[in-house]
């Protein structure tokens, strides 16, 4: 499950965590936008949840200096050892430049390197390396996490994919379909198997809208898919996937302005696709379809549906 929730206050959300860990649920995912940090919330849960498994989805690579990213990555290691997951990935032009106010260039090498050193700080090496996009000289962490840290990298096209298959402990995939799957899986896993004989891991964010009402699911899906899906990285990907003529209507009217008629433009076929939606288990089945498709990590996001209530909707999609 994808956490923190929204409109709760991180203090507030304790007992929405340990009912969680009750119900069966195994994860807890973050990410890092605009709310709460991707670390914060996992520090919490980490004690909330003792026995979930903990993961970042994801942390840019731009957005911390290498010495900062390493101390914060080895902080939340050391604090649910063995039990955290480091997704990292370019994120995008928006987050980072638009928001952050930092050149947004090179995201393959950038995200490559930060690999890289953060292998080698979390080793306890000292670093004096020239990367290609930075260079750090003479850092070591002052804490050794008690395990090691899997890092996965968050992939769309094929480039990261086989970044994350060669320098990854597997991938973490985004705003894709079930079908899509069967693409983007055999491209990481062409590589073989992790060091330690682990299947590279696929963790897919999953945005679920558990309702029957037809109409309010198309409106909220709609435009949670024209936010993202107008960003050049995401755009880019879809284009990839073959999904150029099936996107145009909205990126032409994005592009012109006009952001009432580039949701309207969004075909209802693409929301069946992309989002879960339905009664709980049509849910549950459309999920199993992306674990079928080589899906090892299912995280769900839950959709702000009118008249869905998120804590029932999380009891409701419960592992079975």
């Amino acid at each position: 499950m994808t956490i923190p929730f929204d409109n709760v206050p991180l203090h507030a959300q304790r007992e929405w965590i340990e009912e969680l860990e009750s119900l069966g649920y195994t994860d807890l995912w973050s990410a890092e936008a605009m709310g709460a940090d991707g670390f914060t919330p996992l520090a919490l849960a980490s004690v909330w949840a003792p026995t979930m498994r903990l993961g970042t989805a994801i942390i840019p690579a731009y957005t911390r200096g290498p010495a900062c990213f390493a101390q914060c990555v080895a902080s939340m290691a050391d604090a649910a050892p063995g039990r955290f997951v480091l997704g990292i990935g370019t994120s995008s032009n928006v987050i980072v430049e638009r928001w952050n106010g930092i050149p947004f260039e090179e995201p393959y090498k950038r995200t490559r390197d930060m690999v890289r050193f953060l292998r080698a700080a979390l080793a306890g090496e000292k670093v004096k390396e020239d990367y290609e996009t930075f260079s750090v000289n003479g850092f070591r962490l002052g804490i050794r996490p008690e395990q090691p840290t899997p890092i996965l990298i968050a992939a769309l096209r094929e480039g990261m994919l086989k970044l994350a298959g060669r320098e990854g402990d597997g991938a973490i995939v985004n705003w894709l379909s079930a079908e899509d799957v069967a693409t983007v899986a055999p491209i990481v896993r062409q590589y073989g198997p992790n060091a330690d004989g682990t299947e590279k891991e696929i963790a897919a964010r999953i945005f679920v809208a558990p309702s029957e009402d037809k109409d309010n699911v198309y409106a909220v899906a709609k435009f949670a898919i024209a936010a993202y899906l107008t960003v050049p990285v995401y755009a880019a990907f879809h284009e990839w996937l073959g999904r150029g003529e099936e996107l145009k209507g909205l990126w032409d009217n994005w592009k012109a302005g006009d952001r009432a008629a580039a949701v309207a433009a969004i075909p209802d076929s693409l929301v069946d696709e992309l989002i879960v939606w339905g009664s709980p288990q049509q849910c549950r089945d459309h999920v199993q379809r992306y674990v079928d498709n080589g899906v090892t990590t299912p995280a769900l996001a839950i959709l702000p549906i009118q008249g869905v209530d998120l804590r029932q909707a999380l009891r409701d999609l419960a592992p079975q």
